[in-house]
């Protein structure tokens, strides 16, 4: 896949993190559920969707990583903000759980597609 190309997915993938987060989160009020299962489940669906149209690897292979990204990147993003680095621009620190959940998920889905183009 060309750099512009994934360029284009992960700008569309940080747009839809962004807008659906909040479409998610009232889903999830509405269900009663836990936040972070929520946003965990929603934030998978999109990887999934991201990983049958950008890696194209085996179903197994896409559903794992795809599970494991959203997971991973929502973890991390929750303790990024336990650092409290901008704490005076977000002083709830949803809008940095949001960025951070985002842009790791774009890395890590970097990181995926470098080994397998490596692995060819």
């Amino acid at each position: 896949m060309k750099l512009q190309i994934r360029i284009l997915f992960y700008s569309i993938l940080f747009f839809l993190y962004l807008t659906l987060t909040q479409f998610i989160l009232s889903l999830g009020g509405k269900l009663k559920t836990d936040p972070y299962i929520t946003l965990g489940c929603g934030f998978a669906v999109l990887n999934l969707i991201y990983a049958f149209l950008g890696l194209k690897w085996k179903p197994l292979l896409n559903i794992l990583f795809a599970i494991g990204i959203a997971a991973l990147a929502l973890f991390l993003a929750l303790k990024f903000t336990d650092l409290h680095l901008v704490i005076d621009y977000d002083p709830y620190q949803v809008k940095t759980v949001i960025f951070a959940n985002a842009i790791f998920s774009i890395i890590f889905w970097e990181i995926v597609y470098q080994i397998k183009i490596r692995k060819k």
